[in-house]
């Protein structure tokens, strides 16, 4: 399994194991999945790295590939065809039956955008290495989390008056994520033959226009769109990144994508999984907002690190490192503390001037940044990797240690840290720390320009950990998962 830190793949592995298959994960940093899919086996390695490549596909009988980049750079197709390409050839090489791709839907012609063209082509390149090839093509995914469905979903959420540029009359044919899972499931029993493309989506064809109001439909909201001729996909993702969590890097191939008809046209799907009856729009919305309210979504599209940057090395207390610390000691134990700082950001906010807190995110906005908008997976679980507003976690050990990595625009790079410690009479040491290392002269000075508003927010932020563990009762916490 590649991609098993992703929206896809980390949704696919729990259904594998439970399948009675035997998993193999491959994961740039292993300790991400550490504790995620209980009887996995993981092995840390990169796509590009033909030595991690041979090692994780040895005795292997089928292998996913659900790995690919998300940019506005012309860069990202050739990368994806390099990576597609060497997967290809180490399959080949350890004796691999079968790959089990998923891809864009699309017509195969010179109209398809650049990312929905290289995802055709990366197909093309898995096929020509020799190894039987399983391809899906899905359109839009609509799933808790789906980058595609968050950005219709925000979009209705908060345009009461929606401005549309002409795409949204395209027509599509979205497919609930629980139906691509159990394609790509059933795909592991399929008879042993060359190898096929199969264009899958749900029940109905619709308009992203008709899918807005829809959604707002079953969400009880009035909406309208209005659509005009003037808005360009750049324009229409500076707006989206404005709206949304969502980039504008990262929604201008998305917009992109939309201007071009996804709907089935081969009723291959169809034939060969007839136990499969894929779902209609309004079905798997009702599904995805049941998922939200149960606690948030089992993945996201912003779990995956190529969203943003891979983690800067932590390098603690040193030569230019700027440091705030603060400790408070709590009549409570390391569970009780941790379990308040595990929950932070999110809907539940920073403790102590969230408005501050708002302010920074939408500066960050203002900078190209992703703001506060994006939230939290889960409002009480943590894993490594997870995002936290603008923070990514970069390090975690339950009931005891969390290390949040800032990802907002900023001259440096900086980390919050917290630490419950036990003390010799029961009680517990909270320490929060803040490390900042400056990135030349301006770096110090938005350290100190801020270091007063850091102050009173870290002083508060602390004391409040520390009360409200002191009236949370353990035996209300649950374990936490990691």
């Amino acid at each position: 399994m590649t991609g098993a830190t992703g929206y896809i793949g980390g949704r696919l592995v729990p259904r594998l194991l439970k399948a009675g298959r035997t998993v193999r994960c491959l994961a740039r940093d292993a300790r991400r999945l550490n504790g995620r899919f209980s009887g996995a086996e993981i092995i840390e390695g990169d796509i590009f790295d033909e030595k991690h490549l041979r090692e994780a596909l040895e005795g292997v009988d089928a292998a996913y590939y659900l790995v690919h980049s998300m940019s506005d750079s012309h860069r990202f197709a050739e990368r994806d065809r390099e990576a597609a390409a060497l997967f290809g050839k180490s399959a080949r090489a350890a004796g691999v039956h079968r790959i089990i791709y998923l891809g864009g839907l699309g017509a195969d012609d010179g109209s398809l955008s650049h990312h929905l063209a290289s995802r055709h082509e990366v197909g093309d390149v898995l096929r020509s290495s020799g190894v039987e090839v399983i391809e899906f093509r899905a359109a839009m995914i609509i799933g808790s989390g789906s980058i595609s469905f968050e950005m219709m979903r925000y979009l209705t959420e908060r345009l009461p008056l929606m401005i549309a540029p002409r795409w949204v009359i395209t027509r599509s044919q979205p497919i609930s994520v629980a139906d691509v899972l159990r394609y790509l499931v059933s795909a592991l029993n399929l008879p042993h033959g060359d190898s096929r493309i199969y264009e899958i989506g749900g029940a109905d064809i619709v308009t992203y226009r008709d899918m807005m109001l829809r959604y707002a439909r079953l969400r009880g909201l009035k909406r309208k769109v209005v659509t005009v001729p003037l808005l360009t996909p750049r324009l229409s993702s500076y707006w989206v990144h404005l709206v949304t969590p969502i980039s504008s890097r990262l929604a201008q191939p998305l917009i992109l994508g939309l201007r071009n008809e996804v709907i089935v046209r081969d009723g291959g799907a169809r034939r060969d999984f007839p136990e499969i009856s894929p779902m209609g729009f309004d079905a798997a919305v009702s599904r995805a907002l049941d998922r939200y309210g149960a606690g948030g979504p089992d993945t996201t599209w912003f779990d995956a690190f190529d969203v943003r940057t891979l983690p800067a090395t932590f390098t603690g207390a040193r030569e230019g490192m700027l440091i705030d610390r603060k400790e408070r000691i709590a009549a409570a134990t390391p569970r009780q503390v941790a379990s308040v700082f595990m929950q932070l950001g999110g809907k539940r906010g920073w403790l102590y001037g969230n408005a501050l807190w708002q302010l920074r995110g939408l500066l960050d906005c203002a900078f190209g940044g992703i703001g506060l908008r994006r939230g939290r997976r889960s409002a009480t679980d943590l894993r490594l990797g997870d995002a936290v507003d603008f923070w990514r976690v970069d390090a975690l050990e339950p009931d005891h240690h969390l290390r949040l990595r800032a990802e907002m625009k900023l001259p440096g790079k900086a980390w919050l840290e917290f630490d419950a410690d036990r003390l010799s009479d029961g009680r517990t040491r909270l320490t929060q720390t803040a490390f900042f290392e400056p990135r030349g002269l301006f770096g110090f000075l938005y350290w100190y320009l801020v270091f007063p508003f850091h102050a009173l927010i870290f002083n508060q932020m602390a004391s409040r950990i520390v009360l409200l563990a002191e009236q949370t009762p353990e035996s209300t916490l649950r374990p936490h998962l990691s």
